[in-house]
């Protein structure tokens, strides 16, 4: 595919104003598969993310009144741009993030379904009318867009982060400031321009890239006209802005970290399993919250899925994210790839045995290869942490171990795989199971018309669906009497 040249957007996004920054302060954005600088961005100020606020709290009144319908309408062409330019969006998260263009587009398209999502959504937003119990009174509820939205996206899926949170949060009629990953703010900034030319008004949409980024979140938090956040991102990350958005009360949703298993029964089609966990491990490179992280595998079949899933890992050749030879791209940064690495060094400590990869290549950028562990406990670091990298740790159990116990043996729950066979045992694990998601004999789960969220510290509130506007909904009681007719 022919790489399109396009325009890069790099200042703040103010009030539909592009903003340069204030005494020339810029971040580097660098492609990680070459080290080279692709863009400068500007560095937003604690002035200018105060300044965002206040701009979408000024367009506030006006984009709550605007009729469901018309809402709707926009985000429709908002989705209508995306499909468009699909490949010019994919180019820039290719040179931004490292991953290979076929995820690229792939996360363009999937990005670009939220807003179509969201455009019906809009004109489906309910209310309830009821009789009291005792029959004298009605009990009228309304929902009512809940204000101002702090918007805090991860680097792994840039495109597809920001529209599962743009999209209900307008289609609601709130306004929002978004502050994208400083990895990779480009794609945030394209949207931000994509938005505007849907016919989003000024103001309703701001981007904003702090650097560092505390001081100027912990100034847009404590903002009393800011009332939602909406994080992706660690779990430890996710604890301190809790922290910090109790000062003002504020609603919060957290899609937090995974440390997904992936169960394989000794009844499973080991063919469409090693399939599974091709997509489940190696979307995004791995670098996915809902990626498999500890692989548990029925003894009788152990063998047969390693050698089978070890032969399509190592098939995976290492390239930048344009060239079609390449299937498996670099991580958003060296400090990314040696986290992996380290990983990988301790389990090996830890009595781990390297099936394939495990090795930082001699190559330029941030590459590490698809590695397969085996010999790997459970309780071993490597399951007990997110790696968040194309490294697959494999656990065999027997029939005197509880797997389900072991997959829940975690403070995460935001997904698990099961591969069974028996469809009754697969909906009683999955049951079982405390994560906010099961994948039955699935790789991928994710669907924008389907709730994305997790259990105990994985997250809080739900995103896509239905469930999704009402993120950023806030229901109304109006208490009403009205005298019984004749």
């Amino acid at each position: 595919m022919e790489v399109v040249a396009m325009e890069l957007f790099t200042g703040s996004y103010i009030g539909g104003v592009w903003r340069d920054p204030a005494g020339g302060a810029v971040r580097d954005v660098r492609d990680p598969a070459t080290g080279e600088v692709v863009a400068q961005v500007a560095v937003a100020s604690v002035r200018d993310c105060v300044d965002a606020v206040a701009a979408a709290e000024a367009a506030f009144p006006e984009w709550r009144r605007t009729p469901p319908r018309r809402r709707g309408e926009i985000l429709r062409r908002a989705f209508e741009l995306m499909i468009e330019e699909r490949e010019r969006i994919a180019e820039l998260m290719v040179r931004e993030n490292g991953k290979v263009m076929a995820d690229a587009l792939a996360e363009a398209d999937y990005a670009a379904e939220f807003l179509r999502w969201f455009s019906e959504e809009a004109v489906r937003v309910f209310g309830d009318f009821r009789q009291a119990p005792a029959g004298d009174k009605r009990i009228l509820v309304t929902r009512q867009p809940i204000g101002v939205s702090l918007l805090i996206t991860p680097w792994n899926f840039p495109a597809a982060m920001a529209t599962r949170k743009i999209g209900p949060a307008l289609a609601a009629g709130c306004t929002v400031v978004l502050k994208p990953a400083g990895e990779t703010p480009l794609t945030a900034l394209y949207l931000a321009d994509l938005l505007e030319r849907a016919g989003v008004p000024a103001g309703v949409v701001n981007v904003v890239v702090p650097e560092p980024p505390g001081e100027a979140v912990r100034a847009m938090l404590h903002h009393p006209a800011v009332r939602k956040l909406s994080f992706t991102g660690s779990t430890e990350v996710g604890r301190l802005l809790l922290r910090e958005a109790a000062d003002q009360v504020i609603d919060c949703s957290m899609e937090l970290g995974g440390n997904a298993p992936f169960i394989v029964f000794e009844d499973a089609d080991i063919d469409a399993a090693v399939a599974g966990a091709m997509v489940a491990k190696m979307r995004n490179g791995g670098a996915a919250c809902t990626a498999a992280n500890r692989f548990y595998v029925a003894e009788a079949v152990h063998d047969e899925f390693v050698t089978k899933l070890a032969a399509a890992m190592g098939g995976l050749g290492l390239g930048h994210g344009t060239d079609p030879a390449g299937k498996l791209g670099s991580l958003v940064s060296i400090a990314e790839r040696d986290k992996v690495a380290r990983k990988v060094a301790d389990a090996v400590a830890e009595g781990a045995v390297v099936e394939v990869g495990g090795e930082v290549p001699d190559l330029p950028g941030a590459f590490y290869p698809a590695t397969v562990l085996t010999g790997v406990r459970h309780g071993d670091s490597i399951t007990t942490s997110e790696i968040f990298g194309p490294v697959a740790p494999i656990v065999s159990f027997g029939p005197g171990d509880d797997v389900v116990a072991w997959a829940n043996d975690t403070e995460q729950g935001l997904i698990a795989y099961v591969y069974t066979g028996d469809l009754a045992r697969g909906i009683a694990v999955a049951e079982r199971l405390e994560s906010g998601m099961v994948a039955l004999n699935r790789g991928v789960a994710s669907d924008p018309a389907a709730p994305f969220g997790g259990a105990k510290q994985s997250g809080i509130g739900r995103e896509g669906a239905a469930e999704g506007v009402l993120e950023f909904l806030e229901e109304k009681y109006i208490a009403l009497e009205i005298p019984e007719l004749g």
